[in-house]
């Protein structure tokens, strides 16, 4: 599987998982903590593959217009990462407040996914070689597997 089909998979299996615990209420506290914990465990190792693997690859390949859209990129993880999902984490999750972080953690991811796979992508495809695309799917197949091990312990 080359980069690009990896990460509009991974971006797939996210959107369910939005879906999934956006359609319940506030007394199904339980299942909206276990999706939330698949949230973060699939946003962590996502970001990281991008972060380490594709988005250095494209940008290095990129011209000035793929090396901004790369830090646009990189700033909108951050976001996620550090700002809406450790408050959501830290969110009790029968409260009407958890619906509104949640939906806002949708909305952000939802354009972020939607930003890569109609610019990001097709201008990765034009700058990196097939046979490149494949290598970085690879590597970063390998070390989403890792991520996942480590999380697990």
């Amino acid at each position: 599987m080359n980069a690009i089909e990896l990460l509009v998979q991974d971006h797939e299996k996210l959107k369910k998982l939005l879906e999934q615990i956006s359609s319940t209420t506030d007394r199904a506290a339980k299942t909206r903590a276990d999706v939330l914990a698949q949230i973060e465990a699939e946003v962590l190792s996502h970001t990281q593959i991008e972060e380490k693997i594709f988005y250095p690859a494209y940008r290095d390949a990129s011209d000035k217009e793929g090396v901004k859209m790369y830090h646009e990129a990189v700033e909108e993880h951050r976001a996620v990462s550090e700002l809406v999902l450790p408050d959501l984490l830290k969110t009790k999750p029968d409260s009407v407040q958890f619906s509104g972080r949640i939906k806002v953690l949708k909305e952000l991811l939802e354009h972020h996914m939607e930003e890569e796979e109609s610019e990001m992508f097709p201008e990765a495809k034009e700058v990196l070689k097939p046979e490149e695309l494949v290598r970085l799917g690879q590597e970063m197949e390998a070390m989403k597997k890792t991520i996942k091990a480590e999380m697990k312990k």
